[in-house]
């Protein structure tokens, strides 16, 4: 959705006419980079269909849907004329809000300025505004209302009394992610309260993440305290956003008409609520509308409806949102509907049939636009697409950058595979044959994994594919699905809508290091979808090949061929997705992230993919290949090389020494790593390990497994991380509220510490199982010495109780250094810990502010940032001043450009995947420290990651 920035405003323009302010609005966005010159004709074409004054003052200008093709990226510019300037309409205008839009997000920006149209002194206060940000606050209050739809009704619950009913509606709301457990917990405290006619209310305002309200009634009549109980709402309140609900609730007690609601079905139950009484004539009508209730169209059906003798009110029919009059512009314009959406008319006296059937009439023809039949079975896809226009074709032999994603260098054409769609019916008259239909389809489903983690290459590859069977078996997804269908939803629907559901709510808390799981849960959903719609994957080649895709799931990694893939390119995606973990894992050269625009190259076009640099080359020249071909032959004999030298030590050219050490999830692959040459592990997640069960994992179950890795690394140093988990990593066993930013809540350290009792379990398993051999331990996500001390008590604690030869005899506990308050700290911590380990990937992103993940901003998550190496180069002074080392785990480490650098910031260890082990040990090789030294100062002095890159690459 479109957001209005300060920046995106400029004050105090003129202009002579409408013309003029026109033109300026065109070069504001072309000069931010929004759009071609072309795109200046489009508004004004938009101009000659209809005027885009929207009221006070203000017109929303954008271009017709010809011009999208002008359009490099959907944005804003607002234009300010204190004095004025008249419209062609002969309207006033001191504000322009010029939209540059890709489909139809202009509608988003057009409904967020509604609020401020019934506000008669808004144009006044918008012409004399002397800042943007006072500009920004005028138009960006808008007003939030709790949700009451049908998916918060719970209509003839199986109730024993009014407090089951409380708790049937508050898990409905739980259900639906708008409140979390302790709200649940807090309506089990509380007794309703009686409102009279039958009907009962409980709220709470704990751990409410969206406001709503919910009503359960009873299968069977209730009473309590001798009082009938037709039912029982439940508020989940925020602020004065359930202000308007309760009054409309008070308005229908008001009129003795509440007590209806108990044997109601949820239509009308709707309609009592939005305000809408028992003799009124009411008929739906269908937006059919391809932009849905727009402006123009708008327009044309508040004329209809002031045109009748009795006044008309309009409402969506699928909430519960409070119908509004017809004859209001803006308030129709706020309904927003799109297209498919059904629009509940209703009006009251003798013509009021006719009334709301002559509105409905001219909805259903079009409101002015051509429009076509909406076929509810066709038009309900999963997932949707939108009608986004093509985005313009990548240029010939011209670097487009993406995300690194893993290393490596391909040269094939490419192989296009469009996301597929799935055709469906969103209704079904059948909920237990389209019940037993979703049960058939989620076991085969399951067994399709299975085979896939039988088949599976890599420890990685099993363990996500596993990962994805058990979400198959997730009782509260497939129960959700089971819910929708019993409401007259289809199989398909039903579990589309559940998969959605908990991939919006997983999306919101920001997944990280273990992936999208959004990602997985789509990727789960589409598998099951396809089985449901018969819908299979188009063959691939039988030649080598770069896939080319908008995303690709987990399970589609783990079925390529890479006797053929020769790379993977994605338009979506971040580096740390589950999708780009295991390319790494399998050793395919990966570019992800790299926009909507590499879906428009042709089957067959040659690229050139760089995984190590991060990006593609369409039908690159004779010489351009003939270089590449080069490097290609020059790293498959480094590759070579490498594997041959991979057990000598790792040190520079002149000796310095190095330690390469692996990253691992798993402790069963410590001897693979071994074998490929790591001198150790320099990161043991052992989160892996604590979500590969369904309850908190005693102490022999982690004795076990640590020792496993232990004994295959032979006296090899270990490093193990403490549990990692919480915010965007739940733990099922372990239930957390949910947090609106969990990448600065609840998680790491901070989360062991609140249960002590678990991280001293762990601690204790990790000193057992290294009994007699070097161990060094690991706390993630430190900030300060506190935390450290706090831990280092427990260890005290420990070290005491078991007997020395029962325990590691060498034995280091460190800190990752990931808060960049760690970083600036280093010289307290650096006195009491016993080593650093720079994890880059969270540092790169908390010192940027960079959600690695992020569609339009990971390419820029670089950690050859200057401000990033200067943190590096602090933490290593602290430790080397104190005696201490400092290693570096995070993708950094792998990245053949950042190497010397980090050796020259006098980093001591470098922790990579497996597969990497050998070729970062070669390149080691490949200088001395002189060298490395000149490096890191050439780095530090840059301003920014790219100078730093290009300075580099120039060296």
């Amino acid at each position: 959705m479109l957001t209005l920035c300060q920046e995106d405003i400029r004050l105090d323009c003129q202009a002579d006419d409408w013309r003029g302010a026109l033109a300026q609005a065109a070069d504001s966005l072309r000069e931010a980079g929004l759009v071609t010159p072309g795109y200046r004709d489009g508004l004004f074409a938009r101009e000659a269909q209809s005027s885009t004054f929207l009221g006070n003052a203000i017109a929303i200008p954008h271009g017709t849907a010809e011009s999208r093709e002008h359009v490099h990226a959907t944005g804003i510019r607002v234009l300010q004329f204190p004095a004025g300037v008249e419209w062609h309409d002969g309207e006033r205008v001191h504000l322009l809000v010029t939209i540059a839009a890709q489909s139809d997000e202009h509608l988003d920006i057009l409904r967020q300025l509604t609020h401020v149209l019934d506000d008669d002194r808004v144009a006044q206060r918008l012409a004399a505004a002397t800042s943007a940000a006072e500009i920004a606050s005028l138009l960006s209050r808008a007003e939030v209302e709790a949700r009451l739809d049908a998916d918060t009704l719970c209509l003839g619950f199986p109730a024993r009394d009014s407090h089951e009913l409380a708790l049937a509606a508050a898990a409905r709301l739980r259900q639906l992610d708008c409140v979390g457990s302790d709200f649940v917990a807090a309506v089990a405290e509380r007794t309703p309260l009686g409102l009279g006619q039958g009907l009962w209310l409980v709220n709470s305002d704990r751990d409410v993440s969206v406001p709503a309200m919910a009503l359960a009634t009873p299968a069977a009549p209730l009473t309590a305290n001798g009082e009938a109980v037709a039912g029982v709402f439940c508020l989940a309140a925020q602020g004065a956003a359930h202000q308007g609900l309760l009054e409309r609730l008070l308005a229908l007690l008001d009129s003795g008409h509440a007590g209806e609601l108990g044997n109601a079905d949820a239509t009308t139950i709707l309609a009592r609520l939005a305000g809408e009484s028992a003799s009124a004539s009411t008929r739906l009508a269908r937006v059919l509308n391809a932009h849905g209730l727009h402006a123009r169209p708008a327009k044309q059906l508040v004329q209809v409806a002031r045109a009748q003798d009795v006044p008309i009110r309009v409402r969506l029919a699928e909430g519960g949102g409070q119908a509004v009059p017809a004859t209001s512009l803006t308030k129709v314009i706020n309904l927003g509907a799109r297209r498919g959406q059904q629009l509940a008319f209703s009006a009251e006296g003798e013509v009021a049939e006719a009334a709301v059937a002559a509105v409905c009439e001219a909805v259903e023809g079009g409101l002015g636009e051509t429009v076509l039949p909406f076929d509810e079975s066709r038009e309900y896809l999963a997932p949707r697409e939108d009608d986004t226009p093509r985005p313009e074709p990548l240029p010939a032999d011209t670097p487009h950058p993406g995300v690194a994603a893993s290393p490596g260098l391909a040269i094939a054409p490419a192989f296009v595979l469009t996301t597929p769609r799935f055709d469906y019916a969103e209704r079904a008259d059948d909920p237990s044959g389209e019940t037993h239909r979703l049960e058939a389809a989620i076991r085969e489903g399951a067994e399709q994994l299975e085979a896939l983690v039988g088949q599976a290459r890599g420890g990685e590859v099993a363990q996500i594919l596993a990962m994805h069977e058990a979400m198959l078996e997730d009782p509260e997804l497939i129960q959700a699905a089971r819910e929708s269908i019993n409401e007259g939803a289809s199989a398909e629907a039903g579990w589309w809508e559940a998969i959605e559901t908990a991939a919006h709510a997983q999306e919101m808390l920001a997944d990280r290091l273990l992936a999208e799981r959004a990602a997985d849960l789509r990727d789960v959903g589409r598998r099951v979808l396809g089985i449901l719609c018969d819908v299979t994957l188009p063959d691939p080649p039988d030649h080598p090949y770069v896939l080319v895709t908008d995303d690709i799931g987990p399970s589609d990694v783990a079925r390529l061929d890479t006797r053929r893939v020769r790379g993977l390119l994605t338009a979506r995606g971040g580096a740390t997705a589950h999708s780009a973990i295991l390319a790494r894992a399998l050793g395919i050269p990966a570019v992800v992230g790299a926009g909507a625009r590499v879906l428009t190259l042709d089957n067959g076009t040659e690229l050139i993919l760089d995984g190590e640099r991060g990006r593609i080359t369409p039908a690159p020249s004779a010489e351009r290949r003939a270089a590449a071909e080069q490097r290609l032959v020059e790293r498959e004999r480094r590759e070579a090389e490498a594997w041959e030298a991979r057990h000598q030590e790792a040190r520079t050219r002149d000796g310095h020494r190095v330690e390469v050490a692996a990253n691992l999830g798993n402790a069963a692959h410590a001897l693979d790593a071994v074998e490929r040459g790591a001198e150790g592990v320099g990161l043991l997640r052992t989160e892996f390990l604590f979500m590969a069960h369904g309850s908190l994992p005693d102490l022999d179950t982690q004795i076990a497994e640590y020792r496993e890795a232990l004994d295959a690394l032979d006296g090899r140093p270990l490093v193990a991380r403490t549990l990692d988990v919480g915010g965007d990593k739940p733990l099922p066993y372990w239930p957390m509220p949910q947090e609106a930013n969990p990448f600065l809540g609840l998680r790491g350290i901070r989360l062991t510490l609140t249960r002590p009792e678990v991280l001293e379990t762990q601690l204790r398993a990790l000193l057992l199982a290294a009994v007699g051999r070097p161990l060094r331990i690991m706390l993630p996500m430190v900030k300060d010495v506190a935390e450290f001390r706090a831990a280092r008590a427990i260890v005290d604690r420990l070290l005491a109780e078991i007997p020395a030869e029962e325990r590691a005899s060498e034995l280091q506990l460190g800190v990752m250094i990931e808060v960049p308050s760690c970083a600036l700290l280093a010289p307290t911590l650096a006195a009491e810990v016993d080593f650093f380990s720079v994890g880059t990937n969270d540092l790169t992103q908390y010192t940027l502010a960079i959600d690695r993940d992020h569609p339009d901003l990971s390419a820029q998550a670089d950690g050859l940032h200057p401000a990033v190496l200067r943190l590096i180069e602090m933490t290593v002074a602290a430790a080397h001043a104190h005696g201490k080392w400092v290693g570096v785990c995070g993708e950094l480490a792998s990245d053949a450009t950042a190497v010397p650098v980090l050796v020259g910031l006098g980093v001591d260890e470098l922790s990579v995947s497996a597969r990497q082990v050998p070729l970062v040990k070669a390149r080691l090789a490949e200088f001395d420290l002189d060298e490395a030294r000149g490096q890191a100062a050439l780095a530090l002095s840059q301003a920014t990651s790219e100078a730093v890159r290009d300075a580099l690459e120039v060296r």
